[in-house]
Formats: structure tokens, C-alpha cells, sequence
């Protein structure tokens, strides 16, 4: 008998890789308040905050 894998199907996009960083308690509660106003996730403010820098930090390197 063959035992189905868990997990997503496949849908042709590369995995989004993974990263963990720790906040100062402040940092965080703003975090919070801003992804709460704009209706989206902490984790998409983030990485919001985070293609942003990289734009203005290595306009070159920008893939848009």
C-alpha cells in the first residue's frame, strides 16, 4: 500500500526562503501597528521594509 505525501502540491514558483531575526520589543509593537492599519501581515511589512532598503541602498540590483 502506498502511503500519499503530506504537504502542497507543487505550483511551479521557487520556495520563498526563510528568515528569523529578533526585534526589540518597540520595534515590534510598531511592526504591529503598521501591518494592523494597512490590513496585512507583520511579516509583509517586513518584507515591504525590506525590498524598499534594498532599492535605495543597491538600485542596480532591483529585479522589477
Amino acid at each position: 500500500m502506498a502511503v500519499a505525501k503530506r504537504g502542497r502540491k507543487p505550483s511551479g514558483k521557487p520556495r520563498a526562503a526563510r528568515a528569523s531575526a529578533s526585534l526589540q520589543p518597540e520595534l515590534y509593537q510598531t511592526l504591529q501597528a503598521i501591518a494592523k492599519q494597512k490590513k496585512v501581515s507583520v511579516a509583509w511589512v517586513i518584507r515591504d521594509a525590506a525590498e524598499k532598503y534594498i532599492a535605495a541602498q543597491w538600485p542596480l540590483l532591483e529585479t522589477k
